[in-house]
């Protein structure tokens, strides 16, 4: 078959469909070529046939230009034809006012359209984000909120903070549920846009690497932590990377991967892995009642935060003098010049040049050194009572997940030979893991029960009153409001059973959504657990300050120096006014660092804080009864 021939009009033509296919802007260069010859032709016209705009006036002709501008207002405006005298005038400006309707119309349309596929480029998120030193989150999942809540509060001090999401959702979506959670982000700007973290290509939309950190969530689908690690390398390994060494904190869910985060994050990436999290403080928390709001304190924004300072006064003091040093900050450890955390070290440590004092307080800029007089301490409401001896205690945990296994061996470390756990709960699988986790403890023995969590025979019927310690999980596999359900219910019953029995239980619940948290207030939960909460405050907090890793690491391990809640009439004498001062050196004589008190009066208020005080201002003089209790960090 010959090959067609193309003649000059196709020719004109394909290009023509050529410029057209630019988009708007295209269009309206060609309106703009239409209507200018449109005019031209128009002026020629008015010359060539000599027509005037007064007949009765037949010398008075338009000239090239006048008739150039005559054409150009009525192409603009079409009620300039109703002045026209003369039916050549007429007919001939009524086709250029039909053709500048034609242009015009077009005109409109074009715009029109141009604007609404604008608008539709920019609701998909894919502008670039022109930002410097803003926090990145890459990713989405339940756990942004929190992570955005505290960021608006730890902003509060800052200039002109930016928080930059890219995730995989509508950008619009994401705006409006973001609206929806925070009215008002206060003086911090939030911007979404949507894009495969992934992805270099829309990475680099929110320029990572001006960022000042980043925070990388684990996505709520089948193999999470590969997307997570596939996400930092995305960033490390850029080519466009920065020589500077970033800040990112990625969530991991799955322990047997963070050896390959660790090869591919390196020492610019810190890992979080929230269940690990949630085990440790849980095993610690049920045994102390009130110390899940310690933590709390700790993590979030609201309140008394760990910092660290510098102090060149300090330099060749003891860490014991330190102690008392500040006001209203209350140190608990020290950070070398070589990065080496000491959480508290023995009191003869001296403090060297360049070592920094980590301190709990209400801002960076609280910590001041006091300026008043050595402070006077009651050495006769100090006494040394003797510690109690650690007693075979009983656990019970009611519900499963994937942190059972975790919780049980991270109580092996604290509870004393003898103890036991008994397990309620209907979930395949949990008798053998507790079978064959049986043979790795050394202190507790493991019971397993078959039953509902919610069923109030079946909680009678293991007599909950007689146990030490509750801990009530949730049951992951299920929808999350069908199982915080279920641990209302149970939390219900067992508060229930301890009316009736009046005996007050030691309650841990974990909650998986935050919202159910003020239904568990209501359900009288002393202490409770929000998993994706607690998760989330320590990825928010190591994303302003990556130091704090070393503190919490050794903070919630078993091993060293950890927080605990004890009697205060083992450190001074109830019943006489003494000052934190007073408190702290009766803590210094065991070796151990004050931190704060808890009223007994004030247990079961939310309000208060269920009576938990952390850094106390030091001078104020307080009476304590023999219920309360002191907040310290020892060895055990």
């Amino acid at each position: 078959m010959p090959p067609i021939a193309n003649g000059w009009r196709d020719h004109l033509r394909y290009r023509f469909e050529n410029t057209l296919s630019k988009g708007a802007i295209a269009i309206i260069a060609w309106l703009a070529i239409l209507s200018s010859t449109i005019v031209l032709l128009a002026a020629l016209g008015l010359g060539l046939l000599r027509i005037t705009p007064d007949p009765a006036d037949p010398s008075a002709q338009f000239g090239w230009i006048e008739g150039g501008w005559q054409s150009l207002m009525h192409a603009m405006d079409p009620g300039t034809l109703a002045g026209d005298q003369g039916w050549a005038l007429r007919i001939l400006m009524l086709l250029v006012t039909v053709g500048g309707i034609f242009i015009v119309s077009m005109l409109i349309g074009t715009i029109t359209s141009g604007l609404e596929a604008r608008l539709a480029e920019l609701r998909k998120g894919r502008s670039r984000v022109i930002e410097t030193q803003h926090t990145l989150i890459l990713g989405w999942s339940s756990k942004v909120y929190s992570i955005i809540g505290e960021l608006l509060i730890a902003n509060e001090n800052q200039k002109k903070p930016r928080i930059v999401i890219l995730a995989d959702r509508d950008k619009v979506e994401m705006e409006d549920d973001i609206r929806a959670k925070f009215p008002s982000t206060r003086n911090t700007v939030v911007i979404c846009r949507r894009g495969d973290p992934l992805d270099l290509d829309d990475l680099a939309v929110v320029d990572p690497h001006s960022a000042r950190s980043i925070i990388i969530l684990a996505p709520e689908s089948e193999n999470p932590d590969i997307h997570v690690i596939k996400s930092v390398m995305a960033v490390t390994n850029n080519p466009a990377r920065k020589a500077e060494p970033y800040h990112i904190v990625a969530e991991i869910r799955d322990a047997r991967n963070l050896e390959a985060a660790h090869l591919v994050g390196g020492d610019e990436a810190i890992f979080v892995r929230g269940e690990d999290l949630i085990a440790r403080v849980t095993a610690q928390t049920c045994r102390q009642s009130g110390l899940s709001v310690v933590y709390t304190e700790l993590l979030d924004f609201d309140g008394a935060e760990i910092y660290f300072k510098e102090e060149p006064g300090l330099v060749g003091k003891t860490y014991r003098e330190v102690l008392g040093a500040f006001e209203e900050s209350a140190v608990m450890g020290l950070m070398r010049a070589s990065g080496e955390v000491l959480i508290n070290p023995p009191m003869q440590t001296r403090i060297a040049a360049g070592d920094q004092v980590i301190a709990i307080s209400e801002d960076d800029d609280t910590i001041v050194l006091s300026k008043s007089a050595a402070p006077v301490i009651d050495r006769r409401a100090i006494v040394n009572g003797a510690k109690t001896e650690a007693a075979p205690e009983r656990t019970l945990l009611l519900g499963w997940n994937e942190k059972a296994e975790a919780i049980i061996q991270e109580l092996d470390n604290y509870v004393a030979p003898g103890s036991e756990v008994v397990v309620l709960c209907q979930h395949d699988g949990a008798r053998d893991a507790l079978i064959a986790m049986s043979k790795r403890l050394s202190r507790q023995k493991v019971r397993f029960a078959d039953g509902a969590i919610t069923d109030r025979r079946t909680l009678d019927a293991l007599k909950v009153q007689d146990f030490d310690h509750i801990i009530l999980l949730s049951y992951t596999q299920l929808p999350v409001q069908e199982a915080d359900a279920q641990t209302l219910i149970s939390l219900l019953h067992l508060r229930n059973i301890a009316q009736a029995s009046g005996k007050d239980m030691s309650i841990v619940s974990e909650m998986m959504d935050i919202k159910n948290r003020a239904l568990a207030q209501v359900a009288q939960a002393d202490d409770f657990i929000v998993s994706d909460k607690l998760a989330s405050l320590m990825l928010s907090q190591l994303s302003e300050n990556k130091a704090l890793d070393k503190v919490f690491r050794q903070l919630f391990a078993a091993e060293g120096s950890e927080i605990y809640i004890r009697p205060i009439g083992q450190y001074v004498r109830p019943g006489v006014p003494v000052s934190f001062h007073t408190l702290l050196e009766a803590a210094a004589l065991r070796g151990e660092t004050a931190l704060g008190y808890r009223l007994a009066a004030h247990s079961s208020d939310a309000a208060q804080g269920y009576g938990v005080k952390v850094n106390p201002v030091k001078s104020e003089r307080l009476s304590f009864a023999v219920e309360d209790q002191i907040i310290v960090l020892a060895e055990d």
